[in-house]
């Protein structure tokens, strides 16, 4: 970029269309700001209710005034061209776009090690954990309908619309009807690294936070026990596994 552009108005095409990409990004940072504080003001369940409230009417403002400059039109909440896809093509820009929420946080994490080192960079995932686990939850509960006290079928279901859970293979195994075990059976992140012959990365202190967080939004009654995760050595069939129950006087609740 020239120093001496003054206006909007100079830009080229080239620089036009990378000032539109940086726009972009900004209205990303600033709906999360904008949750931060109302989190911070207001604590996290209100602050996740009106999330809702303005994600909602944002998205269709904001798709409308899209869909005027690249002329499509919605269709129940969807842009055409979405609508008009296979379902094949669906369900790649579905990996694509998982892919790319756990090249994100990869990133982030290297970002903050490089600059301040691993400890930094672990404490900032585990506390970012802590904050993206309620949240997606409570996205998934919106997205399915799931009640508030869904009990551990509920939490199944959920596990399953994760993002992790497009790109990784997970698996459950029932226990009895309090009780039953999580496994992740091939971790992209874990996976790549034995592909370049490197050791498991550390991650039980960030799952602890991620798997607690998450049961404890689908429903307050759940707790969560690690059964192994890295550094914990485990066997071949799964990278980690989890416990997840629900006391049986709680469970006859339902």
């Amino acid at each position: 970029m020239k120093n001496n552009i003054n206006s909007i108005n100079e830009l080229n095409k080239e620089d036009t269309a990378r000032l539109i990409i940086d726009m972009f990004h900004r209205i990303i940072i600033h709906h999360a700001l904008w949750f931060a504080e109302v989190k911070h003001q207001m604590g996290l369940e209100k602050a996740l209710d009106l999330l809702q409230t303005a994600s909602e009417r944002s998205y269709e403002i904001q798709m409308k005034r899209l869909g005027k400059v690249f002329d499509f039109e919605m269709q129940d909440g969807v842009p055409s061209s979405m609508s008009d896809m296979t379902p094949e093509k669906l369900k790649s820009m579905m990996d694509a776009v998982s892919v790319n929420w756990l090249v994100n946080d990869g990133v982030w994490f290297q970002a903050v090690e490089f600059a301040c080192g691993m400890n930094d960079a672990k404490r900032c995932n585990d506390s970012a954990w802590r904050q993206f686990s309620p949240f997606e939850a409570h996205s998934i509960k919106t997205f399915l309908g799931i009640p508030s006290e869904a009990g551990l079928e509920g939490l199944k279901k959920a596990l399953n619309f994760r993002l992790y859970a497009n790109i990784n293979t997970q698996s459950f195994v029932d226990e009895g009807p309090n009780s039953f075990r999580f496994e992740m059976n091939e971790c992209r992140v874990q996976a790549a690294r034995k592909r370049k012959g490197l050791e498991d990365y550390p991650c039980k202190s960030g799952g602890l936070v991620e798997y607690t967080y998450f049961a404890k939004a689908i429903d307050s009654r759940i707790s969560t026990e690690c059964i192994g995760c890295p550094p914990d050595k485990h066997p071949d069939e799964w990278f980690c596994a989890w416990r997840f129950s629900i006391k049986e006087e709680e469970n006859k609740k339902d």
